[in-house]
C-alpha cells in the first residue's frame, strides 16, 4: 500500500530527514510511505508553486492511503495545505489516518493565541467571533473525515517535548494502515 504523507514536517529545518524516517517506518510495516519533498522541483522556476502543486496531487492519486500531521502550525489548528491534501483524499474515497502530537482540544488551544470568552452559551474570541467547541482536538470537519474514512485521530496521552521530532503517533497510524493491508 501506498500511503501519502501528509504535513507540515516539509518545513522543518531537517525536512529531508524526517521524511526518511516516515519512509522507512513505513517500509518497516511492509508500506511505501510517498513523502511531498520526494518530488524533483526546481525551486528557481517561475512555475515552482504549481510544480509543487501539481506533483503532489499526482502523489496523492498514486496513493491508497493519507497519514496527515494535524499538530498545529503557526498557530491553533493544523496546516492548511495539510488539510487540503487530507480533504483531497478523503473526497476521492482514500483511507485516511490523522495524527497530532497535541493532545489539547481545539478551544484550549486557541486560548493560547487569543482571549476566549463566553457570550449566550458559546465561546467567543476577541472580535466576538465563535470559537468551535465541540470537545475535538481540531476542526470538526477535518475529524470526522478521518474518522469516518480511516480511524480515530490518533494523539498521545500528553505533549511530547518535541512534537516535530516524536513520530511515535505516525508510527500508531503505521501500523493500523499496515493492520489494513494484512489484518493478523
Amino acid at each position: 500500500m501506498k500511503i501519502y504523507l501528509a504535513g507540515p514536517d516539509v518545513f522543518l529545518p531537517d525536512a529531508i530527514e524526517i521524511g526518511r524516517r516516515k519512509a522507512a517506518i513505513c517500509a518497516f510495516y511492509g508500506l511505501v510511505g510517498l513523502y511531498p519533498l520526494d518530488n524533483e522541483i526546481d525551486l528557481t522556476a517561475p512555475d515552482a508553486s504549481r510544480q509543487i502543486f501539481a506533483s503532489n496531487e499526482a502523489m496523492m492519486d498514486e496513493a491508497a492511503a493519507i497519514i496527515a500531521n494535524l499538530t498545529p502550525f503557526r498557530g491553533a489548528g493544523a496546516d492548511p495545505g495539510t488539510v487540503y491534501e487530507l480533504g483531497y483524499m478523503a473526497g476521492r474515497g482514500k483511507f485516511c489516518l490523522a495524527y497530532s502530537n497535541d493532545p489539547a482540544v481545539y478551544a484550549d488551544r486557541v486560548r493560547r493565541f487569543a482571549d476566549v470568552t463566553s457570550a449566550d452559551g458559546r465561546l467567543v474570541d476577541a472580535q466576538g467571533l465563535t470559537v468551535e467547541d465541540f470537545g475535538l482536538v481540531d476542526n470538526l470537519m477535518m475529524i470526522h473525515a478521518v474518522e469516518l474514512r480511516g480511524g480515530p485521530l490518533v494523539t498521545p496521552a500528553t505533549m511530547p517535548a518535541d512534537v516535530w521530532h516524536d513520530l511515535a503517533a505516525f508510527e500508531a497510524c503505521v501500523r493500523m494502515a499496515a493492520a489494513r493491508v494484512s489484518p493478523r
